[in-house]
């Protein structure tokens, strides 16, 4: 037997466990897409293959394109015949007069000969019955429908490679960008480093009376201006970091990214030339012509007349008599059958006026849509060309950063030397040592712009796999 104080034990433990039951259940699709961090650096390809399987907007419209292909189904439905089916008990009066009553949804209809008679008196009335419709033929309304479902589910489809393209750019757009800005840290770093040993040196001349304060105080300046140009670069760092966490659908996570083959130069290849009629904004845009035209096919077929096959089995029962009288306990069960076939054929005569706008409604929904096709091909050709220059741009100034860094280096040890034999001034080395950090940087970066520029050839061209199997050849080549 279970006492008062193991019994409210139980209870607690009992509310505890259901309460831990709803948390999992609440919690439970949080948990489901909860990603965690990868924990080793991710690729590039891998950041890609990261983003098209977390980011939450290519899951949104997957969803949307499976609706639309439900709408088809849906839109099949209307092949089918409708069957319908009616119970009714009811305890009511049997008062009935003559008069016409126009359609409405208050006054319940009523049946039988007119007795004359004014009591509030009641009895049992039941009604069944089944009705079978059916549409033979629609003169193409049906089939319509089922097209113009399809356009959608094709709209929302192309819809579906349009956001896994921006997502897939992103991605690796926001990778580079990681790794340009890492190399602008080191770059950074190194600068800081250098300026450090030439302020040890400039101070060491000025304790010996070599040199003039004013020296030791410009090297302490350039030296803070170099620590904060190198907190700035961490800082662009860790932005960048998470908007590449963000990007992967792993926003709060900390990623990081393997450079592999992207700090060198990429193979000399030349751009294909693009058939923009397959890029998926061209596709995209030319599916909502289609929904256009395709609603426009649906009117074409709405001013038809609509034939309906029916068949109706009914039974009826009511307590009151033709005498007057009324029965008490009968018309509980419909007793009195009927039956009825019937072919109906209706027309909306009227409706040609409102079909006639919806048409040019639509013609010029047609016309804007057309338009908008040729300003997306307008886009992208123009785009592409902006995108070829600026490959070649990238490419040129990736060749030439090597030189430029060279003579920075260069011009840096000689004016050093200089200075060191009082033949040139701490503002020639301040000078010299901004040159030096810019090279550096420009050199740092300028690879990875080549990658940047091709990843926007990819993207306007509709297609990242060339630029993605780019990397993994580069990969391979290094691997040897």
């Amino acid at each position: 037997m279970i006492g008062p104080k193991h019994g409210g034990s139980l209870r607690k433990a009992l509310i505890v466990r259901v309460l831990c039951c709803c948390a999992v259940y609440l919690l439970q699709p949080a948990l489901l897409y909860a990603q965690e961090a990868p924990s080793q650096p991710v690729t590039l390809n891998t950041a890609v293959d990261l983003a098209l399987g977390n980011y939450p907007a290519i899951r949104a419209a997957q969803a949307q394109a499976a609706a639309a292909r439900a709408g088809i189904d849906l839109a099949r439905t209307a092949y089918l015949p409708r069957t319908d089916l009616l119970w009714q008990e009811n305890r009511a009066t049997r008062n009935n007069i003559f008069g016409q009553l126009l359609p409405q949804s208050v006054i319940p209809s009523i049946s039988g000969p007119v007795l004359g008679t004014k009591s509030y008196a009641s009895t049992w009335g039941s009604a069944g019955g089944v009705l079978f419709s059916w549409e033979p033929f629609d003169f193409g309304l049906r089939s319509a429908n089922v097209e113009l479902a399809r356009t959608a589910m094709n709209q929302a489809n192309a819809g579906v490679e349009v956001t896994r393209l921006d997502v897939a750019t992103a991605a690796a757009d926001a990778f580079l960008a990681v790794l340009a800005a890492e190399q602008a840290v080191r770059a950074a770093q190194a600068n800081v480093e250098r300026l450090q040993v030439f302020a040890q040196s400039v101070h060491i001349l000025v304790q010996n009376q070599l040199r003039p304060g004013a020296d030791a105080s410009r090297a302490d300046a350039e030296l803070a201006v170099a620590r904060n140009q190198l907190i700035q670069a961490q800082q662009t760092v860790a932005l960048n970091q998470a908007t590449l966490a963000e990007a992967l659908g792993l926003a709060g996570t900390s990623v990081t990214a393997d450079p592999g083959p992207l700090l060198a130069l990429p193979p000399a290849t030349a751009l294909p030339v693009p058939d923009f009629n397959a890029h998926p904004l061209a596709r995209a845009q030319a599916a909502v012509v289609e929904t256009v035209r395709a609603r426009q096919h649906v009117l074409d077929r709405s001013y038809f007349p609509r034939v309906n096959l029916q068949a109706a089995f009914s039974g009826r029962g009511t307590g009151a008599q033709l005498d007057g009288r009324l029965i008490d306990g009968k018309g509980l069960l419909p007793d009195t059958p009927n039956w009825a076939v019937s072919i109906s054929v209706s027309f909306p005569l009227f409706d040609i006026f409102a079909l006639r706008a919806r048409r040019e409604a639509e013609a010029g929904n047609e016309t804007a849509e057309r338009a908008r096709y040729e300003q997306t091909i307008q886009n992208l050709t123009a785009q592409d060309v902006r995108t070829r220059a600026l490959v070649e741009a990238a490419q040129r100034i990736a060749e030439n950063t090597p030189f430029q860094l060279k003579a920075a280096q260069e011009a840096e040890i000689q004016v050093r030397t200089r200075y060191g034999f009082s033949l040139a001034t701490i503002t020639d080395v301040a000078d010299v040592q901004r040159l030096l950090s810019q090279a550096e940087v420009d050199d740092a970066v300028a690879r990875l712009g080549v990658w940047r520029a091709l990843l926007a050839a990819a993207r306007n061209q509709g297609d990242l796999h060339p630029f993605l199997q780019q990397v993994l050849d580069a990969q391979a080549a290094k691997g040897k």
